[in-house]
């Protein structure tokens, strides 16, 4: 037996605002997207590098307010390019912590939060 990897599932409540912050903004890729019904809620696969997320619009999968850390190489030139993109509702910063790590978190129009971060030492 051995583990494979972990999926967080964040909750969001408008596909459109999501597609604009995952894909267009942070640059994820939409993997798939599910629904039972065209007028039902969507669960749906993004990615970035090796990085996968599912979102779902259902009630009892998660909370809104989730938070991870993504470990990432390139973190600096990552923050230059969501700067660069003038995204109006984020301007992250660019941290280094106490704990050795460049960070730089956003958070999603539904409450979630996720910091990409890099090792410094």
């Amino acid at each position: 037996m051995q583990a494979q990897g972990i999926i967080p599932i964040f909750r969001m409540f408008d596909e459109r605002k999501a597609k604009e912050f995952y894909i267009d903004y942070l640059g994820f890729k939409l993997d798939w997207e599910h629904r039972f019904e065209p007028d039902l809620p969507l669960y749906a696969q993004i990615s970035l590098h090796d990085v996968t997320i599912h979102l779902s619009e259902h009630y009892g999968d998660c909370s809104p307010g989730a938070a991870i850390r993504v470990e990432m190489k390139g973190v600096e030139e990552f923050h230059r390019q969501l700067i660069g993109k003038q995204y109006n509702y984020s301007r992250p910063g660019l941290e280094m912590t106490p704990w050795h790590t460049k960070e730089c978190c956003v958070i999603d129009p539904f409450g979630n939060k996720i910091a990409f971060y890099e090792n410094a030492e």
